[in-house]
């Protein structure tokens, strides 16, 4: 085997393990899940917010419309190059309080219980004329430079 052929087939490995680790997924995970260990501490019926607060730390989130839900949220996705991101895994835990802002009732919800929802990509149309660029311009021109008195 001669010097060359085998710089050659360096050089050619190098490439070849260049390109396969520019293939390899991006991975981010996201977000604040407490550990079973923690979610075990929480008694239903006992603890208040402030207790679930020191134990598990502030949620992801809180209810839209009701601050007696508390969200806590962990996302992980991987990308490809320039494909669109994916959801690989997602977990939410629900904690409901109830009267007295007391623990009522502790949910899991992973990603079989995600839904997704379709955005409207209709625009509202507004009164008025369309200006082009040139028009735009053209009229900005005597607004420039003047001092008012």
């Amino acid at each position: 085997m001669s010097i060359r052929s085998n710089k050659t087939g360096i050089a050619l490995a190098l490439v070849l393990s260049l390109a396969m680790s520019a293939c390899a997924p991006r991975v981010a995970v996201r977000g604040n899940l407490p550990r079973d260990e923690q979610l075990s501490k929480i008694a239903i019926g006992e603890q208040k917010r402030d207790e679930v607060a020191e134990i598990l730390g502030t949620p992801s989130t809180l209810g839209t419309f009701d601050d007696k839900v508390w969200y806590y949220i962990s996302r992980k996705t991987e990308k490809f190059a320039f494909l669109e991101e994916k959801v690989v895994d997602q977990q939410v835990i629900a904690i409901y309080f109830g009267s007295g802002d007391v623990v009522e009732a502790i949910h899991r919800y992973n990603k079989e219980d995600l839904r997704r929802i379709e955005l409207v990509e209709r625009t509202t149309p507004t009164a008025g004329k369309d200006l082009s660029f040139l028009d735009q311009l053209i009229g900005n021109l005597g607004r420039f430079g003047r001092t008012s008195n």
